[in-house]
């Protein structure tokens, strides 16, 4: 028989083992959040000794403009017009971390220059939009949400077809969008991924190796309790929500930022029979040099000139003492030594013609 004491051991020890667990799922919870907000709450601007600008596009002429978003802070919009004769409006949504939008001034000048208004954004806190941080991923599902809203508003904007172009964070993004806006006519995706916990998900494989499924879970509970639907929101909801939207996808296979198994394979393996789908898979273009010429070695020759010019650094770069004073000299160095012409043409003008062909084929 079990005695008294037994009884009342066990009626103790259950609700304290309880009480343990339920601590440390708050405990792993709560760093798994502190986690998320580390790398996704910021804010970001564009490293101005890099920065794309309008006067080295030929032609091209660019309106500054400003909306606000969901909290009522307001976002950078930039129209992009380089000629006439345009017969659509293509709206660029940016990656994440660099800054704004600025890195993809040379991809809307494509655009512009060969029959499109562009319309580029800065999402929020980042460059110059306002905001103390992003927030989350699916902020910029939200902030791509108002922008389309805006262009559609805006009565100083030709009411055009729409067609979308993002990558990576903005490729998700022009997809999961969508599901709010499928009246878009086309939508190209580079480099993106299917739900917003993917980027936390596959960003942080690299660090955390198989842990980070262990906290995938908890980040999605997360981002459901601060954005709502937009957090459940998944890029194939806004390809169903759609069914008049032509849908291009772009990835490649060696890409370490975003694996392809997150965008491209997933979609292909639902998708691939559906004619308004068109994939296009590389093996070795990696992810934030898939835009760019791979035949254009102008990048690797000035990183080569620039890692020759911190050998002749007379201190230590890499000291903490030093770095206020490094990243002074790099800057200087980047300055005086770019050529902004070579800069700022690297596309790989290739690939942007069949990204043209297929939004003139949506919008005719």
């Amino acid at each position: 028989m079990v005695s008294k004491k037994q009884k009342q051991r066990k009626g103790i020890v259950l609700p304290v083992l309880l009480s343990i667990i339920i601590l440390i799922v708050i405990g792993w919870w709560v760093f798994c959040v502190y986690m998320y907000n580390d790398n996704f709450n910021i804010s970001a601007d564009s490293y101005e000794p890099l920065m794309l600008r309008v006067e080295d596009f030929d032609g091209l002429e660019c309106i500054e403009y400003s909306f606000p978003s969901d909290k009522g802070q307001m976002l950078a919009g930039y129209l992009y017009t380089n000629g006439d004769n345009q017969h659509g409006i293509v709206i660029i949504a940016h990656g994440f971390g660099g800054g704004g939008h600025n890195s993809y001034m040379d991809a809307a000048d494509y655009f512009a220059k060969n029959g499109y208004y562009v319309f580029a954004y800065d999402a929020t806190a980042m460059d110059m939009s306002e905001g103390d941080g992003l927030g989350g991923v699916p902020q910029g599902v939200i902030d791509l949400d108002h922008a389309i809203s805006f262009v559609e508003s805006n009565n100083d904007i030709p009411d055009l077809p729409i067609v979308l172009f993002g990558h990576s964070w903005g490729g998700y993004c022009v997809s999961a969008v969508l599901t709010y806006h499928p009246e878009v006519k086309a939508v190209i995706e580079c480099s993106g991924f299917n739900r917003s916990s993917d980027m936390f998900e596959s960003g942080g494989k690299s660090q955390a190796g198989s842990i980070i499924y262990t906290m995938t879970p908890f980040i999605r509970i997360h981002e459901f309790f601060k954005y709502g639907k937009y957090a459940t929101n998944t890029a194939m909801d806004g390809f169903d929500a759609s069914p008049n939207t032509n849908v291009m996808i772009v990835h490649s296979a060696d890409d370490d930022v975003i694996g392809i198994e997150y965008g491209l394979d997933k979609y292909y393996e639902k998708y691939k029979d559906d004619s308004r789908f068109t994939f296009i898979r590389f093996d070795d273009r990696g992810h934030n040099e898939i835009l760019n010429d791979p035949n254009n070695t102008y990048k690797d020759e000035f990183n080569a000139e620039f890692d020759t010019w911190i050998e002749t650094l007379d201190y230590d770069y890499s000291a903490d003492d030093n770095k206020e004073q490094f990243i002074k000299d790099k800057a200087n160095y980047i300055t005086e030594n770019l050529d902004h012409e070579m800069w700022s043409h690297r596309l790989d003008e290739g690939l942007f013609a069949q990204f043209l062909k297929f939004f003139e084929l949506s919008v005719n």
